[in-house]
């Protein structure tokens, strides 16, 4: 899809609504070549009660995610129910080699050796719960094979950030606020989107 840059005062009025209902929304976002203009700016969205879209940066920023109103992650329960299921899984296995499907008894220990199982218990739910939390947050995020990324611009990936506003079936009066805001904030460009 095409992305149309908007010079700062030209965006038309009326210009930004969507013309049919296609499913898709029109994404206005500006680009910007700090991250500390970028938090400044998330800082001015919320006091002027501009309800954004999402922010894309090329690096985490630290501070950025209270700005936003984000809750913390749970991956890390995701990788705490994996790796549970590996250890269990690991020492499980071990319990039925050693005791059932080949009871050899070496190194004079018994077959059911709970010190020697320990080392490939831990690697298998260091392994479970690595894959798992990656499996997980491919899901959340919708990423994997056959998924379209939702990418507005391609600088976005490299040095540039941004913010984004839905600016699907907005009346001209919330166009020329976001105008505004991207003026005022020191937007480097302004662009606008038709995307998922």
């Amino acid at each position: 899809m095409a992305t149309t840059t908007i010079p700062h005062s030209g965006v038309p009025a009326g210009s930004l609504q969507a013309t049919e209902d296609d499913g898709l929304s029109d994404i206005l976002f500006g680009l910007y070549d700090d991250e500390e203009k970028l938090l400044e700016a998330v800082k001015a969205a919320n006091a002027a009660h501009l309800e954004i879209d999402d922010v894309y940066t090329p690096f985490p920023v630290h501070g950025l995610d209270p700005l936003l109103g984000l809750a913390e992650s749970r991956l890390h329960q995701a990788g705490f129910v994996f790796g549970s299921i590996g250890c269990l899984f690991g020492f499980g296995f071990m319990t039925w080699v050693f005791t059932r499907d080949w009871p050899i008894i070496f190194g004079g220990k018994p077959y059911w050796s709970v010190p020697a199982f320990i080392p490939i218990t831990f690697e298998l739910t260091v392994l479970f719960a690595a894959v798992g939390m990656v499996l997980v947050f491919y899901i959340i995020c919708g990423l994997g094979p056959g998924a379209e990324p939702r990418r507005l611009h391609d600088r976005i990936t490299d040095d540039k950030f941004c913010i984004a506003f839905d600016a699907t079936n907005v009346g001209s009066e919330q166009t020329d606020k976001f105008r505004e805001f991207f003026a005022q904030t020191g937007a480097e460009s302004v662009h606008m989107k038709r995307t998922h």
